[in-house]
């Protein structure tokens, strides 16, 4: 019983150890595939950090809009309340 054990012990390892050492190699196709999909990946990374950096500049524009009429409103009620007689 111990030596059959040994030996289908022997017999699994000797299995994996021929399925883990056998090579895959990849087809022309595939090859061109993966390339292509990693020449989108990098396309779509660059085109994010561009719409990135393109929304800050928005967003930056829209901070200096806000301020503007932030300080025009202040300057319109001055005007206003100059305008108003005094009691």
């Amino acid at each position: 019983m111990n030596k059959l054990r040994i030996f289908m012990l022997a017999l699994i390892s000797v299995a994996m150890l021929s399925l883990t050492s056998c090579k895959w190699k990849p087809s022309e196709e595939q090859i061109k595939t993966l390339e292509e999909t990693k020449a989108a990946a990098l396309s779509a990374e660059e085109t994010l950090q561009k719409k990135k950096a393109e929304r800050q500049e928005w967003e930056n524009k829209v901070a200096a809009k806000k301020a503007e009429l932030e300080k025009l409103k202040k300057d319109k009620e001055n005007v206003q309340n100059f305008q108003q007689p005094a009691e």
